[in-house]
């Protein structure tokens, strides 16, 4: 079964709830950016193995969010690199990394003109014809190629949920920005005891502002919430440091939380570009048991970050 994805893939702003206590990302009981994080940007790929119940091919639509973290690396998560396709064609056969139909953008509401499925029911294939012909016509959408972390297994996505877009063309918010930056060596490690429950964090992402089992509301817009860490000894009675979820309720000093919609968003520490984790995987019910997130301060995060940031991924020549 693919986990990544599946717990409220936001399709063509149609939303299509497909597991529960599976990936999520979107903001909830939050606040618009504001344009505060403009290095923060909405994934959009394919992956032509899912299937969409209203078309006779299989292929499906999904959104992420993801982080500049240099003029062409956006920073996600492992799920949301997994299997994405190349030039419409499915890549799991071949490791599940380096598809092109990915395209990000760094808009606080991203353009989805002329991104309409209804036309093309249930053609599938001019489907993506024509969408990835007005993506790549766009000047607002920056197409690039996946890769998910050399350890991402999908039936155990949240052990090593970290994933990269290389960006065709390097790509620079307008006006005097810093991308984000990474955390350094356990850093969340400090954060235990009192330090745990008083220090905030801020996540960011475009997904649904609201979710209840017959209605969503929302998604497509950048917002931004504030939690602390609630958790830091895993998930799924896997007791393994890469994994931390933080509040998800609307009780200061924290406020909001992330629920389905668009994972791979970014954790800062509070009103820094510091990123710590990108968000992973919900505890249900109906988005408020917690966010989980992948921890990036980890050996084998930095190694492979430092190895993409550098060009050097052994992946890269394929």
């Amino acid at each position: 079964m693919r986990h990544g994805r599946l717990r409220g893939a936001l399709l063509a702003g149609v939303i299509a709830t497909l597991a529960v206590a599976a990936p999520v990302g979107a903001i909830t009981n939050g606040q618009p950016d504001n344009n505060e994080h403009p290095y923060v940007g909405q994934l959009f790929f394919y992956v032509p193995s899912e299937k969409d119940p209203r078309f006779t091919a299989p292929g499906s639509w999904f959104n992420c969010s993801g982080t500049l973290i240099s003029p062409t690396v956006v920073l996600t998560a492992g799920h949301c690199t997994y299997g994405t396709g190349l030039d419409g064609a499915a890549t799991e056969g071949t490791g599940g990394y380096g598809g092109n139909d990915v395209w990000v953008s760094f808009l606080e509401e991203p353009d989805y003109t002329g991104i309409s499925s209804a036309p093309y029911i249930p053609d599938n294939p001019a489907r993506y014809a024509a969408w990835s012909a007005t993506l790549d016509a766009s000047s607002t959408w920056h197409r690039g190629t996946a890769y998910p972390h050399p350890q991402f297994d999908n039936d155990a996505f949240y052990l090593h949920d970290a994933g990269v877009v290389i960006l065709d063309e390097p790509y620079n918010p307008p006006g005097d920005v810093d991308f984000a930056e990474l955390a350094p060596l356990n850093y969340l490690d400090q954060f235990a005891g009192k330090d745990k429950a008083q220090t905030v964090f801020e996540a960011v992402g475009y997904g649904l502002e609201y979710s209840r089992p017959k209605v969503q509301l929302g998604g497509d817009t950048r917002m931004k919430s504030q939690q602390t860490i609630i958790n830091s000894k895993g998930v799924y009675g896997i007791h393994d440091k890469s994994s931390i979820v933080f509040s998800n309720n609307n009780g200061k000093p924290h406020q909001g939380g992330t629920c389905s919609g668009d994972s791979g968003g970014p954790f800062f520490l509070n009103n820094t570009n510091l990123q710590v984790a990108v968000n992973s995987y919900g505890v249900p019910p109906n988005c408020t048991g917690g966010d989980g997130a992948y921890r990036i301060d980890q050996p084998d995060d930095i190694a492979w970050l430092a190895q993409v940031l550098a060009g050097t991924d052994p992946r890269f020549g394929d």
